[in-house]
């Protein structure tokens, strides 16, 4: 994988930017991280699903120049031929906090705009103002925390990616949903951590769950993109573990004042964009 991105502004010190910039936003392929997982045709994807994007620092000038601040929702779908990566993100929606929008639509219009231009497909935002967000509630993960079970590592082994963890019984087939808070990833560019709760919900033969958290541990190191850990976790489990019907969920803490869940799934719809007290 490319991990140079010498155009993009990750890893610089970039300058902040009163006027309205489009070009601030920076594609990022997603066959970069497909490639490195041996997903053989990108047009035949073994999953669907989408990344859902929160915005909590989204601001711009009304009609009488007054500023407007909301928080902002976007989805990606995962056939998408790129994602937009987050920093390049943040400085274009910083460009827009002293740009004058008549109404809150044209806003919206312009984002969807832009970033259907620099991912190559549809995007869906949707605002809510301060107002909307007094009787906000937080949710949980369903299923079973796998966290509390006691494991010891090995040093130099604990934190080496690893799917040989992952172990399945061929002779019990089950229906499980099981969830863990400890998935932490790095940025692949400025090697800062990324912190997440990662839900596992599959019908096939039974994952042992002792080798499924020392798997999720052991992404610890690992450097990799929010939407291309999710993918591997997925391909990883496929592989080892040959469920029927596989979800894969994680809802990542925010960096920036943005929060990136990806979901993908070879059997079932987005369950829906819930904010877990994490975040």
């Amino acid at each position: 994988m490319d991990t140079s991105y010498t155009d993009s502004p990750l890893g610089h010190q970039v300058e902040q930017s009163k006027v309205y910039t489009a070009s601030l936003l920076f594609p990022i392929p997603r066959w970069d991280g497909r490639e490195m997982l041996d997903i053989e045709d990108p047009e035949r994807l073994p999953f669907h699903g989408v990344d859902v994007w929160n915005l909590y620092e989204v601001s711009w000038l009304d009609g009488q120049g007054k500023p407007v601040v909301a928080v902002a929702q976007f989805t990606v779908p995962a056939n998408s031929q790129y994602i937009v990566e987050s920093k390049s993100l943040k400085l274009y929606l910083n460009s827009l906090n002293f740009t004058r929008f008549e109404h809150r639509t044209e806003f919206i219009q312009r984002v969807e705009t832009d970033l259907a231009n620099v991912i190559h497909a549809p995007v869906q935002l949707t605002l809510q103002l301060p107002e909307h967000l007094v009787n906000t509630t937080l949710g949980e993960l369903p299923g079973k925390c796998l966290d509390t079970q006691a494991l010891e590592f090995e040093e130099d082994k604990a934190f080496v990616l690893n799917p040989l963890h992952l172990q399945a019984d061929n002779g019990h087939i089950v229906d499980e949903e099981l969830y863990s808070d400890l998935l932490r990833s790095t940025c692949p560019v400025t090697g800062q951590p990324d912190w997440a709760s990662v839900l596992i919900r599959y019908r096939g033969p039974a994952i042992n769950h002792t080798g499924l958290l020392r798997y999720i541990v052991s992404f610890r190191d690992h450097a990799g993109f929010h939407e291309q850990c999710v993918e591997r976790i997925f391909m990883d489990i496929t592989r080892q573990c040959a469920p029927i019907h596989l979800s894969v969920y994680a809802r990542y803490t925010r960096r920036g004042g943005i929060d990136i869940n990806p979901f993908r799934s070879n059997s079932e719809d987005f369950p829906g964009n819930v904010r877990l007290v994490r975040q």
